[in-house]
């Protein structure tokens, strides 16, 4: 879905998963101190959106995500993962229930994937699960923010910010009275520096929820079963995840940001190191300066320092070995 808000002044397309939405609006810290400000909005609109209908659906969920939604009350947000037979991260649903109907949004493109699975599991259920992307756009207001909410759009609120299910017709005409917008880099600076972690930046094919800290806020650890159950228990009761979630604090005298996927070693090994981890995100912060999230493998010491490819890197715990 490319948005209509790419033609405002000084709009720079993103790229990637991100592609549809504005990068930044030509001033990336600008935007950030904004947002950490509680002003303006970030124009979400490429993210999937998925209504779950029915007298059934908390109910419903409840047996297929990770976290506890049986009894959600109308207006709580919460997320939710849906995890393979193994217990890896397939998907990641930010949810509201407005009393009628289940709102999640997710991530760019994963929509249709995420509906063939739950329309498979179905069976006698009373839900109806539809895909509201086309008419459904998803718009972010920053902590702290007065901006109004028009009548009738649903909010999900957290610590973090509203994100509003706005229609999408509606989106320019709100565009033009929420304030200065924020681009997706802003955004993620943002979430890097709150430590949360996203599904496809974060994770890949061999992910666990305990590498990335989602215990607790997208999975409820007193649930009944669910697919992958099992590894969750497993690894909680019994074990370690053999990766964790760290956030760095990069050499801000580099000129280039290590990008995803650039290998991490231990600084005391040199070049020709082992690999002990890999960037996931990385982002050039208004405070902090030039820092990531990665993921390390468990044992590496938490107070060793760190090479991203040339740069280097400091620790700072997220998940605890």
């Amino acid at each position: 879905m490319k948005s209509p808000l790419l033609t405002l002044p000084g709009a720079v397309p993103a790229e990637g998963v991100d592609e549809g939405v504005a990068a930044h609006y030509g001033d990336l810290f600008r935007e950030q101190r904004a947002l950490a400000d509680g002003t303006g909005f970030v124009d979400l609109s490429h993210r999937g959106v998925v209504a779950v209908t029915g007298e059934d659906r908390l109910a419903w969920l409840h047996l297929l995500l990770t976290q506890h939604v049986s009894d959600l009350p109308a207006g709580r947000a919460t997320e939710a993962l849906i995890l393979s037979a193994n217990g890896h991260i397939e998907h990641a649903l930010y949810l509201v229930d407005d009393g009628a109907t289940v709102w999640a949004h997710v991530e760019p493109g994963t929509q249709e994937a995420l509906i063939a699975y739950l329309e498979s599991m179905k069976f006698f259920y009373k839900v109806k699960v539809a895909d509201r992307t086309a008419d459904i756009a998803v718009v972010h207001l920053p902590a702290g923010s007065i901006a109004e909410v028009p009548e009738g759009v649903v909010v999900r609120e957290t610590p973090h910010g509203r994100d509003l299910f706005l229609p999408r017709a509606d989106l320019e005409a709100y565009a033009a009275q929420a304030g200065p917008p924020a681009g997706i880099l802003a955004h993620e600076a943002l979430r890097v520096e709150q430590h949360r972690p996203r599904l496809g930046f974060e994770t890949d094919h061999r992910t666990i929820p305990h590498e990335l800290g989602w215990i607790g806020s997208a999975v409820h650890l007193q649930k009944g079963c669910y697919r992958g159950q099992e590894t969750v228990a497993r690894v909680q009761n019994l074990g370690k995840p053999p990766r964790r979630l760290v956030f760095l604090h990069l050499d801000g005298s580099e000129v280039h940001l290590p990008v995803a996927g650039t290998e991490l070693r231990l600084a005391d090994d040199g070049p020709d190191g082992r690999k002990v981890g890999f960037i996931t995100t990385s982002a050039r912060h208004h405070e902090l300066g030039p820092v990531a999230l990665a993921l390390v493998k468990r044992n590496v010491a938490l107070d060793a320092p760190l090479v991203a490819g040339d740069t280097a890197a400091a620790q700072e715990v997220v998940v605890e070995p």
